[in-house]
């Protein structure tokens, strides 16, 4: 009997997740991933290290190149053009076809464009694949006197570091009032804002893009916000958020929306056929404060160790756990647990804010009426990640959770203790029968202090 044909389209974190769980499992099942990105697997966080000039392209690889052959997973370098679902059957742009048993659809995310007069000029990109990545560095070699990104998100205050890093002129259009508004509180969006001025971009809130404008040749010469102001540049990043990418299997009998429309067990509508990642759509949210797509690198991973253990051992419902993201806004870390909305309710919800004076480094949780944790935000310094999965999971008091706040802390000793100021801060304005902890012999050494 021939083993099952196991097909995976897609070689990010989630589809490469689900080969190497598959094959942990199961030694039999032939397994073939395809991409037309990339060779290899890569680290796409790193791309932004690439185009600085910190590392080269292969050293985003997490796995030898011997990996692959060694765990039998075969890696196919193609476009899928179709899918033929009723024969089990990719097509690629080449003409050629593949068979398959099971189908995985972990294709990723694509930029967004909202048709924007001018959006397909050159010069005019996003920043997601390592093709994205190849296409800047040719628009930006020579020639730019200024670049325009518009999108206030994380990729663009990622474009906006690449491109400063080169000494090229930013201005960041976003929409909203404060930078990242949607997603932070308004006072560390102030701190995210004030830090990119810092850094000499030339952030304009309440901004949109309204049109590119073309020179002779076809390249972008300058934009036209909303204001009504021109503004002359060579570059325009799109980081206005990403969205499924799923083009290819829109009009055929899979149900797609915004993206594959899955189960919390990631089944499709069509049998043995799935989707992991980005482009997948849940049907409803896995968990209450979790939304229908999740585009996060450590929920893609999940995504392909969860379906792996469905395809080879009794099939489990997704559970995603307690909320947790990680990002930099230029050289400030930021990292968030459970959840922490941009607004809440006061009468519902109690929120306690610290701010270091240096205006870089902040702390806020949020509680319930019953003064239990609901989420922090951290800024500038780290936290560790086992520590507040525990505490909000077994929904530890406020008071609780600062008091033992020291042994959440994860830089080196010598680093200033913050933990030591946002505990007297929270004893100031909420009381508490604890004492805070006092410095340790190496920070008193050290002469750490905030």
């Amino acid at each position: 009997m021939l083993a099952r044909h196991l097909v995976i389209i897609g070689n990010g974190i989630s589809g490469i997740t689900l080969a190497r769980h598959v094959r942990k499992m199961d030694s039999d099942t032939h397994i073939t991933v395809i991409s037309g990105e990339s060779d290899y697997f890569f680290s796409r966080t790193a791309l932004m290290y690439v185009f600085m000039g910190h590392m080269k392209f292969e050293h985003t690889q997490p796995y030898e190149s011997w990996f692959w052959e060694k765990n039998r997973i075969e890696l196919k370098k193609a476009w899928v053009q179709k899918v033929e679902f009723g024969e089990r059957t990719l097509v690629f742009d080449s003409g050629e076809k593949m068979t398959y048993d099971v189908l995985v659809i972990a294709t990723g995310s694509k930029p967004n464009k909202f048709g924007w007069p001018g959006q397909d000029l050159e010069g005019v990109q996003g920043l997601y694949s390592k093709q994205d990545l190849e296409l800047m560095e040719k628009n930006t070699h020579q020639g730019v006197n200024r670049a325009v990104i518009v999108g206030g998100g994380l990729i663009g205050i990622e474009m906006a570091e690449m491109l400063a890093y080169k000494k090229i002129p930013v201005t960041f259009l976003v929409r909203e009032k404060g930078f990242w508004d949607n997603v932070l509180p308004k006072e560390e969006s102030e701190l995210v804002g004030r830090h990119i001025l810092e850094h000499h971009i030339d952030l304009r809130l309440e901004t949109e893009l309204k049109e590119i404008l073309s020179d002779s040749k076809g390249r972008a010469r300058a934009v036209i916000t909303s204001k009504g102001e021109e503004i002359s540049c060579e570059f325009v990043g799109l980081t206005a958020g990403v969205s499924p990418n799923v083009d290819f299997l829109r009009n055929t009998e899979l149900n797609v929306t915004r993206g594959v429309k899955v189960d919390t067990f990631f089944q499709t509508n069509i049998p043995d056929v799935y989707a992991i990642g980005d482009c997948a759509e849940f049907e409803n949210p896995p968990a209450a404060d979790r939304r229908n797509i999740e585009q996060v690198w450590y929920t893609g991973r999940m995504h392909g160790e969860t379906l792996a253990h469905n395809l080879c051992k009794k099939p489990v419902p997704y559970q995603p756990g307690i909320w947790f993201n990680s990002a930099k806004f230029l050289d400030i870390e930021y990292q968030t647990y459970g959840t922490v909305p941009p607004i809440w309710n006061d009468s519902e919800v109690k929120s306690f804010y610290w701010e270091h004076s240096s205006g870089k480094v902040c702390f806020r949780m949020l509680m319930n009426l019953d003064h239990q944790i609901l989420g922090v935000n951290n800024f500038g310094f780290r936290l560790r990640h086992e520590f507040f999965d525990q505490v909000i999971r077994e929904k530890w008091s406020g008071e609780k959770v600062i008091s033992k706040l020291d042994k959440a802390n994860f830089d080196p000793e010598f680093f200033a203790p913050y933990y030591l100021e946002i505990q007297k801060a929270f004893k100031a304005q909420f009381g508490g029968n604890f004492q805070p902890t006092k410095k340790s012999f190496i920070q008193k050494l050290f002469g750490a202090s905030v």
